[in-house]
């Protein structure tokens, strides 16, 4: 099957640079130290047979992106006539017991590096000799590949709900023969003849630069960003969180309790939401302080805010059918706790209303529902905004509130691990899951030397917050 890539896949096709790797990552840490039913614990071989019986529900990630010859047109999704799993999900070690400092330096050196772009865009890491009987996975999908709707991120499908992993029907892949470039070409100019305006802005485009078809690519994505820009007053805040990002990556966690932010929820009468952007603010705020940063009540920071819609039910979140996203400032300045809450909960009310939906029907539906699609969903919103408009972006997805497994491995944390977009040397992302709320910090190595510091001060912001309950 050969489709094209849609103008936003191909803008985070093109878009993507060494310092800037376009992939969203995920982290899921297990208790691998019991065996299942079947007396077996995950392994390497298990790992890759449980992927491979699940890839009939993630087709794409078995197709990579071919250019069409001389321009004429947007890449295009072919099958790998090549297709080796044994490439894409690789084995690594901790030297045991491995803790877990050792286990987020490692995932800071993966995150780091760009995705082969002549395979499908994805790894997956199964990363061993953590101590107690843990083991990890760690899995990387470009964002041109996941958009949430048609195409779904692979943590989707190997996670079950029970020790005992889904039964699948046998997958009667075989690899097919590739189209030649001159198919490809006769294919791109075939569809350019039954659409002439099309042909005349690739063609002119490409005539005049011979990476002209970039330009048409990212049109949807630069108009979008213009009204972003025109509707921004003033400049961006300064901020310690904006430079040129290096090459490498620090990455660390922090996990706190949902019930803390159901907590202050009921007591303020705000959304959980609300509440974990008063956490993050309150967690910035802190860490500026520890640099010496002036602050005064009025400083505020400027985050792109795509959240997935959720409702919080008896004991369970419930997705709603779409991901939002918006700029909210971020009242830093502001040393009350419950000051800063209520001008958030102001700001996210206003925004509310001029945000912008992306669909998620698929993943919503999805038996097993995991965040990671929700995600890199979340990332694609926030690329349309102008890389000077904002100083950080913040995602938060709900994951499922019950146990889930990998092979018949207890998963016991999940993190996110967001890219940096351009000059942003900080990304934080957000999930639920089992009743609590893990936060993954991905930052640039050299202007994020405190990563440890930023991590401190959530919870110390979260502290701030409860005693104001009470």
């Amino acid at each position: 099957m050969i489709t094209r890539l849609t103008p936003q896949d191909a803008s985070f096709y093109r878009l993507e640079s060494s310092s800037n790797p376009i992939h969203i990552g995920s982290l899921a840490i297990l208790n691998n130290s019991s065996p299942d039913t079947a007396g077996q614990v995950l392994d390497y071989e298990r790992l890759v047979d449980l992927v491979e019986s699940r890839l009939p529900m993630v087709p794409r990630y078995r197709r990579k992106v071919r250019e069409i010859p001389l321009s004429m047109g947007r890449p295009v999704w072919v099958e790998d006539s090549r297709f080796d799993i044994s490439y894409h999900i690789r084995r690594s070690a901790l030297p045991g017991p491995g803790n877990d400092s050792q286990l987020y330096d490692l995932v800071a050196r993966l995150a780091s590096r760009p995705l082969d772009q002549g395979r499908p865009l994805w790894e997956m890491y199964l990363i061993e000799g953590l101590a107690d009987g843990r083991a990890a996975v760690f899995t990387k999908s470009h964002s041109a590949l996941v958009d949430g709707d048609t195409a779904l991120e692979i943590g989707h499908v190997i996670l079950d709900n029970s020790p005992l992993p889904r039964e699948l029907a046998d997958d009667a892949w075989r690899a097919p023969r590739e189209p030649s470039d001159v198919e490809l070409l006769a294919g791109a100019l075939s569809q350019l003849a039954a659409q002439p305006r099309e042909a005349y802005s690739v063609i002119r485009d490409a005539g005049s630069n011979a990476f002209g078809v970039v330009r048409g690519t990212q049109m949807a994505v630069k108009a979008a960003a213009n009204v972003v820009r025109a509707a921004t007053s003033g400049g961006v805040p300064d901020s310690p969180l904006n430079a040129r990002t290096s090459r490498s990556r620090r990455f660390d966690v922090v996990r706190t309790d949902l019930e803390d932010y159901r907590t202050i929820r009921r007591h303020f009468d705000c959304s959980i939401n609300d509440t974990v952007l008063a956490v993050v603010t309150g967690a910035l705020r802190n860490w500026l302080l520890s640099r010496n940063e002036a602050l005064v009540e009025s400083t505020n920071l400027r985050a792109v805010v795509p959240m997935s819609v959720y409702v919080d039910g008896d004991n369970q979140l419930t997705p709603a059918s779409e991901v939002s996203s918006f700029l909210i400032d971020l009242p830093v300045g502001e040393p009350n706790p419950t000051m800063r809450l209520s001008h958030i909960s102001h700001a996210t009310e206003a925004a509310g209303r001029q945000r912008r939906g992306v669909r998620a029907r698929t993943l919503v539906h999805l038996a097993g529902f995991a965040p990671a699609s929700l995600h890199a969903m979340s990332v694609r919103a926030a690329s349309t905004f102008a890389d000077n408009s904002f100083n950080l972006v913040i995602t938060n997805a709900p994951g499922p509130q019950t146990a889930m497994y990998i092979g018949g491995a207890r998963m016991l944390e999940m993190y996110p691990v967001s890219p940096l977009l351009r000059n942003q040397t900080l990304s934080f992302g957000l999930t639920s899951y089992d009743g609590q709320v893990f936060y993954g910090l991905n930052a640039d190595r050299d202007a994020m030397a405190d990563i440890d510091v930023l991590a401190a001060s959530v919870h110390e912001s979260m502290e701030e917050l409860l005693g104001a309950c009470l």
